[in-house]
């Protein structure tokens, strides 16, 4: 009699496990095994980058499938934004490849662990969404501008 409630238990444990993987909602930077597949990202329209409040000479955004998440290059620098994480990650710019006004990346090519970032703020400012933010805790700001429809939502 032990033993069918011991078999029982097994597979009780076995598929609460599998539903608690199954719903884990992975970051950016993890992916499952052999899921990593590329993403395309298209520039954002208007968007605007500020750097200590002024405008670099060299930039770009693009946005993914997903909103709120950005690809930002910085001079030679690219970034990977979360928004609504209030995160960063610093992205290998060997690692992306630029064709005319997209760009495309490997998303098992994105870090797991972001770069340090504090002093987040978001608002809506009119026709713009600001996400403003400092690197490390006294390090520079860089502030993303991204331009809203008069519904409010994103131009892209």
């Amino acid at each position: 009699m032990g033993r069918p409630l011991h078999r029982h238990l097994g597979r009780t444990l076995f598929f609460a496990a599998a539903f608690l993987l199954a719903g884990h909602r992975l970051l950016p930077g993890q992916q499952a095994a052999g899921s990593a597949q590329k993403q395309q990202w298209k520039t954002v329209p208007f968007a605007i980058v500020r750097y200590n409040d002024d405008a670099p000479k060299s930039w770009n955004v693009y946005h993914g499938e997903k909103k709120g998440i950005y690809l930002v290059r910085l001079w030679k620098r690219y970034l990977l934004i979360d928004t609504g994480e209030q995160s960063a990650y610093e992205i290998d710019p060997g690692k992306v490849k630029i064709e005319g006004e997209n760009a495309e990346l490997n998303s098992a090519d994105i870090p797991s662990e972001p770069i340090e970032t504090a002093e987040w703020k978001s608002r809506d400012a009119g026709p713009v969404l600001r996400h403003r933010f400092r690197f490390g805790k006294t390090g520079n700001f860089m502030e993303l501008q991204i331009p809203l429809l008069p519904s409010g939502k994103p131009v892209y």
